[in-house]
């Protein structure tokens, strides 16, 4: 889990911050990002839109961090 944690400070994001953007409780945020608990496929999704990554990232299936091109 520690993609989550680089990503989230290179962005200067607060766990706080993470609450808002995801609407995962910070205390839940918390244990997935030290790796504690397990993501749902759905935070995982809020989680990669908020850092602006894509979830194969985040599961460190690609080494490429610039999110795939999104639908409009």
């Amino acid at each position: 889990m520690s993609r989550l944690k680089e990503l989230r400070k290179k962005r200067q994001y607060t766990q706080m911050k993470m609450q808002m953007l995801t609407g995962i409780d910070q205390s839940d945020y918390s244990k997935i990002e030290s790796g504690k608990r397990y993501y749902s496929f759905e935070q995982c999704r809020k989680i990669a839109l908020a850092l602006d990554t894509s979830m194969d990232y985040l599961a460190e299936l690609t080494d490429e961090e610039k999110p795939y091109p999104r639908k409009k």
